[in-house]
């Protein structure tokens, strides 16, 4: 752990507040006409999981954490926590639902997730990009639905609620984006 500049505050960097770990969500930059310029910062707390904005003058030195970070597979729910296999080692991870959150949509079986330990104590979840999913359930489509920019919902084996364009049916694979929860394209 080392002291740093809010200047080299970045989106996804942990740092100590208030005596307790938090991740930076969002950081701005702000030079007013008058007065010296400061920076707004987002944090996410990892084990409360609040959210607080705080402002920081610029120059001001915060105090960097590292986390420690192991890439594993998804394999199973248990009833109260999401199990991560290491592919390498065997061994087990358990991650609780409360840090996943809204992430949870996301985990496919044998799909490499990037899981962020605290001291030993799983903190976050790193998702790829982008998942194929398996369209289980949406409306039907009706012959020259193709010309239109039209959306539908569907829903995905993830358990994903995707709006999807009016062409595709049940069964279809649909490329999921995990940053916006938007339909990316048909596989």
């Amino acid at each position: 752990m080392g002291m740093i500049s809010t200047a080299q505050l970045k989106k996804g960097m942990y740092i100590i507040f208030h005596d307790e770990p938090n991740m930076v969500v969002d950081t701005t930059f702000v030079s007013p006409g008058k007065g010296s310029a400061f920076y707004r910062i987002k944090l996410k707390s990892l084990f409360g999981g609040r959210v607080v904005d705080y402002t920081y003058k610029s120059g001001e030195k915060v105090e960097e954490v590292l986390v420690e970070t192991h890439e594993a597979e998804y394999s199973y729910f248990d009833g109260s926590n999401y199990v991560f296999i290491e592919p390498r080692t065997y061994e087990q991870y358990s991650v609780s639902a409360d840090v996943l959150g809204e992430d949870k949509q996301y985990l496919k079986e044998g799909l490499l997730y990037r899981i962020k330990f605290y001291e030993e104590t799983p903190v976050g979840v790193t998702l790829p990009k982008s998942i194929v999913c398996k369209v289980i359930e949406t409306e039907n489509s009706v012959k020259g639905d193709t010309a239109t920019n039209a959306l539908k919902p569907a829903m995905t084996d993830t358990g994903a609620k995707v709006l999807v364009p009016l062409f595709v049916k049940v069964g279809d694979e649909i490329m999921v984006s995990t940053e916006t929860g938007g339909y990316l394209s048909r596989k």
